[in-house]
């Protein structure tokens, strides 16, 4: 099993144990590489929830720039939310899954199918 496949299984135990969502795994496969090489970084693997710049990094490269999304207070409240379901007192927020759930909270699963 490559590296890649490993973490791709971490996160799909994450989807389902800490937040409680059934994982669609060719989905999660296709977000997980859309996150390219900072999945094998310890440190830009994951996303703090306390970190305001770093929820500003979520909304503005991914909800802005790869969803396609506007700016509003309806992606402040999708991030929070999604906070909330993988829990806030979880340290390690896996980026993949923290993604993966704002991708299905949008409806932009198409996204990835280009």
């Amino acid at each position: 099993m490559s590296k890649r496949d490993e973490l791709i299984e971490k996160y799909a135990a994450d989807l389902k144990d800490k937040c409680g969502v059934t994982p669609d795994m060719d989905f999660l496969r296709k977000v997980t590489i859309g996150c390219g090489p900072s999945i094998y970084n310890r440190d830009a693997s994951t996303v703090s929830a306390s970190d305001q710049s770093e929820l500003d990094t979520v909304k503005n490269n991914f909800l802005i720039k790869k969803l396609g999304l506007s700016d509003g207070p309806a992606l402040d409240d999708a991030i929070n939310a999604v906070m909330d379901q993988y829990g806030r007192s979880e340290r390690s927020k896996f980026r993949a899954v923290v993604y993966y759930l704002l991708a299905k909270h949008f409806n932009k699963e198409s996204v990835y199918s280009k």
